[in-house]
């Protein structure tokens, strides 16, 4: 990889991230009201959002320790949180150029959350692990500084406010599949079929029961799977 080119991806990374910032500054204000619930200070929730940048999974992971919860039934908890991060990190290792380095791949990993996830599997071609490094360094720290914040003044806002904060995120998630599905009508479908299936999973009888975790693992196993097998794409158009 060259210098110049990564400096460029970088960049690019830092600039396509300011959304996904912004979502997160807005978003994890509700995360440090659970956070302070929990006993946590302000920096400590902090620190928590950069070493742990889980969103459901922390916010579980608040609930728990609010109640008096073990470190064995926090671990299980977190497992079933954010085991969607697997796949993910699976489907992302296949993004990354074969050349790429272990030690790239391990700083990737640190951070794939649902957003970085899906802007980064957006880039046409193989990705350049810097453009993921720029997503992270101005992703991360608007999920941090919102925790931060949520913490020393989310009680001071109404109850309503603080849940409309959230509405930025989804805006975000349009703007990243929007284009590619307007491109590819097969896309689009596969698109809707997921959001239709998702919604039906939340009002099943048995499945409704489940984790959203882990109804979202079974949902991609299910969606990109039965994509895959009826809409296969050649190596060189997915290059």
């Amino acid at each position: 990889m060259m210098k110049n080119d990564n400096r460029t991806w970088f960049l690019k990374g830092l600039r396509d991230g300011i959304p996904i910032s912004l979502g997160y500054l807005a978003v994890s204000f509700t995360l440090g009201i659970a956070a302070k619930n929990a006993g946590f200070t302000p920096f400590q929730a902090m620190i928590t959002s950069l070493t742990n940048n889980a969103s459901a999974g922390q916010f579980a992971g608040f609930t728990l320790i609010a109640a008096g919860a073990g470190y064995l039934e926090l671990a299980v908890m977190e497992l079933v949180a954010n085991a969607r991060y697997l796949l993910m990190s699976c489907a992302m290792s296949q993004k990354l150029a074969p050349e790429t380095s272990v030690f790239h791949r391990l700083l990737v990993s640190f951070d794939v959350t649902d957003e970085i996830f899906g802007v980064s599997m957006s880039v046409p071609g193989k990705l350049n692990p810097f453009y993921t490094y720029g997503l992270i360094a101005i992703a991360a720290p608007g999920w941090a500084s919102g925790t931060y914040l949520g913490v020393l003044m989310g009680n001071l806002l109404p109850v309503n406010m603080v849940r409309a904060l959230s509405v930025g995120l989804y805006g975000m998630f349009l703007a990243v599949i929007i284009p590619p599905a307007r491109k590819s009508r097969i896309l689009a479908v596969v698109i809707l079929i997921s959001m239709a299936v998702s919604f039906a999973f939340t009002r099943l009888p048995l499945i409704s029961t489940l984790s959203t975790g882990t109804r979202t693992i079974l949902l991609t196993v299910l969606i990109a799977g039965g994509a895959a097998v009826l809409f296969p794409v050649k190596e060189e158009q997915a290059v």
